[in-house]
């Protein structure tokens, strides 16, 4: 059964870098998982991607030696299942504020007696090379359950958050923290509120010995996040990068269209 790589380089405390994968496209897919990233995200949580369709990505992606990870919609029970048992290799989890969100999320990524996670199905163990009794035998030591902290409540509850035995890697949604981070009146957090509200999560991780890490857009902050302490590290995403270079080239040779267009991404 293959080993999965980005659990032990988080254990190691090495950094990895990702992107997320928003277009549900397979040829695309195909491509972006052969060019070097330690992992993909498909994110199930902000697009209209169905099971089908993401069972497919998940083994063009564990085909291509890269490591497939699902961002499902809401960390219950059920989607849970559906991730795993389509092929995903670990899920991320989206605004986990409680202790109990947490260990909702967790006992469903691993089978009994561990967790509550359901056995069955047959295609899960194929991305893994496994045969399926080696597969229940040794998925929950591969599965990697990363959870997401977008709210100060989940900052504030970060500490038991991240105590739990079987969280794998926090990972911040900078959009979602921010916004979250609004005072009554609508006010936006200061750049210098959010950086130590960042690093609050930072402190939070190294002090219970879980990685952390977020969402950048750009080279340059995905290397000074590391630099930061962070290892699950994603930058952009397959839509962003397309989007980016077509712009670059429209700016070029149609300025007028390329200044009236660039706003929409």
């Amino acid at each position: 059964m293959r080993t999965n790589i980005v659990k032990r380089k988080l254990r190691e405390g090495k950094p990895s870098y990702g992107t997320w994968l928003s277009m549900g496209d397979l040829f695309a897919t195909r491509i972006i998982a052969r060019l070097g990233f330690d992992w993909l995200t498909l994110d199930l949580e902000h697009s209209p991607i169905d099971w089908s369709q993401a069972a497919m990505i998940f083994a063009a992606i564990a085909d291509a030696g890269c490591i497939p990870l699902a961002r499902v919609p809401k960390g219950n029970h059920d989607y849970i299942k559906r991730v795993l048992d389509g092929g995903a290799w670990g899920i991320v989890v989206p605004m986990v504020d409680t202790v109990e969100q947490a260990q909702i999320a967790i006992r469903a990524a691993k089978y009994p007696p561990v967790g509550n996670r359901s056995l069955g199905g047959g295609m899960h163990n194929l991305n893994f090379d496994a045969s399926v009794g080696e597969y229940f035998a040794r998925a929950n030591d591969e599965i990697l359950v990363i959870l997401q902290t977008e709210s100060p409540t989940g900052v504030k509850n970060a500490e038991e958050i991240y105590s739990l035995p079987g969280v794998d890697g926090i990972f911040v949604g900078p959009v979602d923290l921010r916004a979250n981070m609004r005072s009554p009146d609508g006010k936006e957090a200061s750049d210098q509120e959010f950086e130590d509200m960042l690093q609050r999560v930072v402190d939070i991780g190294k002090k219970t010995g879980t990685p952390t890490g977020m969402h950048t857009m750009e080279i340059d902050a995905a290397l000074a996040r590391a630099k930061q302490g962070m290892q699950f590290i994603a930058i952009g995403s397959e839509l962003r990068m397309m989007t980016q270079r077509a712009q670059e080239i429209v700016r070029a040779v149609n300025p007028e269209a390329g200044e009236k267009n660039l706003a929409r991404y």
